[in-house]
């Protein structure tokens, strides 16, 4: 599958479209200023007659230390882009009307409560009109087939909790009253008795009908069929489903009252909404195309299947079981015959096609890219694809081949230069092989063997992929070589080599990521007395077990993670998790124990390391990181404490996130002699 490949006796290296004779003297290095200057590309949907595509453009608003969405519009052809919106607000989740004329998108502009509402918006150009005024705000919208209603799912409005009634409350918050078993979630906090639930809104006369009414349930993901007869959403139901990730797909009428029916019964999930995969009608209506997971105790380490079911009720079929690779984003082709996907393998995300009666998966897009989108509309496709030296744009499908149609970051990219990536593959300490990518310097301040940063991705079922990545050229261009590899426990090479970490984290993975600088080191690459690393989230957790397991590195920072496993039970939004893989604290203690030994083994820890978190992430708090570093300050080590007011597990303003980059680079100069 890989293409222009050389071996070499210390692993197999692909070497990165960007060539280093093209970097000429007139382009500067890349800085944290060029964090404003990059534009990201998303959320394409091609129109109904295949001659238009609409898409998102975002980027990082200085003045505003914000994030900045607007509407773009590109001819098909390539022969006319045109900008639709540019308030300070977001505009997103683009949909095009079934008969082209209109735009519906989501914003929350000239709303005070900064609640999103549907607005439409002629692809001609003009001002956009605002045609929902919903408290809590809109989460989806859909064009019904006839394009007379919309299909909302919108949350619950706040309602008054127990302990008084609303003029009590007007200067103090309400209490926060709990009961029940998941009761937290990163970007919400903490979670009460609001669900959503779906609407129908009538465009000529406003009016917003509630089609689905138990509280005890949330519905998400919804899809219209093609005669507007039926709605499919997906839902987790039964007597708690806090205590489950037993997604199923439901089917309702388009009416007030309207019997929910269960489509699906597998005991996993069914098209979890996390996976961020639409529901697919064919185009006769006759079946849907959806994602299923695997065994339910494997939690996301498990692979998601492409699975068709037919909406008349039946057994689902599996289409790709043999290619043990992640699935997502179904599409079927006009005829109804073949149905397109997003595969996520080995570094790159491309795009498969497979028979929808069942056959042989065949790669559509290869490449060394990572898609993130797939959109259909008529006969043509369009496409996100990014590259280790080019940020996503949308592209069109021709054939196997991609036609660039947008261009945002290509007279940025002229202004500077670009550390070039390289592929690499190497053995573990048990002769596993293992991939990952070396990140060199565009513009060397020294000779080989460079200083090397070796970088930690989350989840742990993520991988680094061949995408542009702004920390890795930040790092690269202040002279550091960047090692980036994907451990047992990555997505993208199938559910056993993601299943090898199961309850045993810090043990397999540490000796992958380590195999990474020792493959850098015997390539004459990275210098061995001058190594830092460092990761965010699960990155972050391994950064620890790492430092925990050797102190070949002069320099750490961990951003996010937990070393104190124990410590997360209740206190995190992984309950369910920790309950599948570790069983609970008082059945399994020495299961628990065992992975937690980065801070009940800090005193092995010799390594300064810098610590960081969100002051409102419940993803994992930033309670975690302040244990470990109170232990290493009681052991004397070199460390330090960065909390980011306001922020979650992931941030939401530039000046943080760039603030976070510069401490990371002052922290491994500091330590790590030679770099400046």
């Amino acid at each position: 599958m890989m293409k222009s490949v050389r071996r070499l006796a210390l692993g197999l290296v692909v070497l990165s479209t960007v060539s280093l004779c093209a970097q000429t003297a007139a382009r500067r290095p890349i800085g944290l200023d060029d964090r404003y200057a990059i534009k990201d590309v998303g959320s394409p949907e091609v129109s109904p007659d295949g001659k238009w595509v609409v898409y998102t453009v975002s980027h990082a608003d200085r003045k505003e230390d914000g994030f900045d969405t607007d509407l773009w519009l590109t001819a098909f052809d390539g022969s006319r882009t045109v900008r639709l919106t540019n308030s300070p607000a977001d505009e997103s989740d683009p949909h095009w009307s079934p008969d082209g004329q209109s735009i519906a998108f989501l914003s929350s502009r000239q709303n005070e409560d900064d609640a999103s509402q549907v607005w439409l918006i002629n692809p001609s150009g003009g001002e956009a009109e605002r045609v929902t005024e919903i408290k809590s705000g809109v989460d989806e919208l859909h064009w019904s087939p006839d394009g007379k209603q919309l299909l909302l799912v919108i949350s619950d409005a706040d309602t008054v909790e127990e302990g008084g009634t609303d003029s009590t409350w007007k200067k103090t918050p309400r209490p926060i009253v709990i009961d029940r078993f998941s009761f937290m979630s990163d970007y919400t906090g903490f979670l009460g008795k609001i669900r959503k639930h779906l609407y129908l809104f009538d465009l000529a006369t406003k009016k917003l009908t509630q089609i689905t009414t138990d509280p005890r349930y949330s519905e998400e993901g919804a899809a219209w069929s093609p005669d507007g007869k039926q709605i499919a959403f997906v839902s987790k139901r039964g007597d708690d489903p806090d205590r489950t990730d037993d997604w199923n797909i439901y089917l309702v009428e388009p009416a007030a009252g309207a019997t929910v029916h269960q489509l699906t019964t597998y005991a996993g999930s069914d098209n979890w909404p996390d996976w961020g995969s639409p529901l697919a009608f064919s185009p006769d209506g006759k079946q849907i195309a959806y994602l299923q997971g695997g065994d339910p105790k494997l939690i996301y380490y498990t692979v998601q299947k492409l699975a068709v079911i037919p909406v008349s009720g039946g057994a689902a079929t599996i289409l790709d079981a043999s290619l043990d690779r992640d699935a997502s984003t179904p599409v079927w082709t006009p005829d109804g015959k073949r149905i397109r996907f997003i595969v996520v393998d080995d570094g790159t995300r491309q795009v498969a096609e497979v028979p929808a009666a069942g056959g042989p998966v065949t790669r559509v897009v290869t490449g060394r890219r990572t898609v993130s989108s797939l959109s259909r509309g008529g006969d043509h496709w369009a496409v996100i694809s990014a590259t280790t030296d080019k940020p996503g744009e949308l592209y069109a499908v021709d054939g196997a081949s991609l036609r660039p149609l947008s261009h945002q970051n290509d007279a940025w990219l002229d202004s500077v230069q670009v550390s070039p990536a390289q592929e690499i593959s190497y053995k573990s300490k048990d002769g596993t092989e293992i991939h990952g990518f070396a990140i060199t310097p565009a513009s060397p301040k020294g000779s080989k063997p460079w200083p090397a940063i070796l970088r930690i991705h989350g989840g742990p079922v993520s991988q680094h992929e061949n995408d542009f990545d702004f920390d890795w050229q930040i790092m690269a261009a202040h002279g550091y070589l960047v090692l980036a590899a994907n451990p047992r426990g990555s997505s993208g090479r199938g559910e056993k080599f993601a299943t090898a970490i199961w309850a045993d984290w810090g043990n397999k993975d540490v000796q992958d990521v380590l195999g990474a600088v020792d493959w850098a080191v015997k390539s004459g690459l990275a210098d061995s007395t001058r190594l830092g690393v460092g990761g965010w989230s699960y990155g972050s957790m391994l950064t620890n077990y790492t430092i925990a397991t050797t102190q070949r590195f002069k320099a750490a920072t961990s951003g996010a993670g937990i070393s104190d496993i124990l410590a997360g039970y209740g206190t995190d939004m992984y309950v369910r998790e920790y309950q599948y893989e570790l069983g609970t604290p008082w059945a399994n203690t020495a299961g628990w124990l065992k992975v937690s030994f980065p801070f009940l083994h800090a005193d092995r820890i010799t390594t300064p390391t810098l610590f960081m978190g969100g002051e409102k992430d419940m993803n994992v708090p930033v309670r975690n990181a302040m244990q470990m570093y109170e232990a290493l300050s009681s052991l004397g080590v070199k460390t330090e404490l960065v909390v980011y007011p306001g922020q979650w597990h992931g941030f939401g303003k530039p000046s943080y996130m760039n603030d976070r980059l510069k401490r990371y680079l002052a922290w491994y100069d500091r330590f790590i002699p030679g770099v400046q």
